[in-house]
């Protein structure tokens, strides 16, 4: 038969265990990244990206990361009217249409408007086509867990 005393120190010993293996199992928070950082967008720079059709280049803004490189975050700036030929990236990539009318989607299928707020997913090595349906230039933002390429569709 136990006493009081033993049970208490017997209680107390596993809930201090328990939290112990509580405290062990719960990882660690990733490590921080840099520091803080505010850019207002007339300090983006934007450069030519190579892709073309016969009404302008994309232009890419860097926010974060290098998109030649690996993991980024990069503005896309696509001239209005603009409709990429089929091509894949090999790498998934997630957008959000900051100006403009965008559209992305399967090659051959009608365009779906994405207005200012808009969200795609695009999978990685899956043939699209990209647009921008307004009138003005169109701006998205991508994110992307690897370097950027843009390979035409076969």
């Amino acid at each position: 038969m136990f006493h009081k005393p033993a049970i208490a120190a017997l209680v107390s010993a596993t809930l201090l265990a328990s939290g112990l293996a509580v405290a062990r199992s719960t990882p660690a928070h990733p490590p921080h990244e840099g520091t803080s950082v505010s850019v207002p967008a007339d300090d983006i720079r934007f450069f030519g990206s190579g892709v073309k059709t016969e009404v302008g280049e994309l232009r890419a803004g860097p926010a974060y990361g290098d998109l030649q490189h690996g993991r980024h975050g990069t503005f896309i700036r696509m001239p209005a009217g603009f409709v990429s030929p089929a091509h894949i990236h090999t790498q998934d990539y997630y957008a959000v249409v900051i100006e403009g009318i965008g559209a992305n989607g399967p090659v051959g299928a009608p365009s779906k408007p994405l207005p200012v707020g808009s969200y795609w997913f695009q999978r990685g090595e899956e043939a699209h086509v990209t647009a921008c349906l307004s009138t003005s230039d169109c701006l998205f933002f991508i994110v992307q867990p690897g370097s950027f390429d843009y390979v035409p569709a076969k």
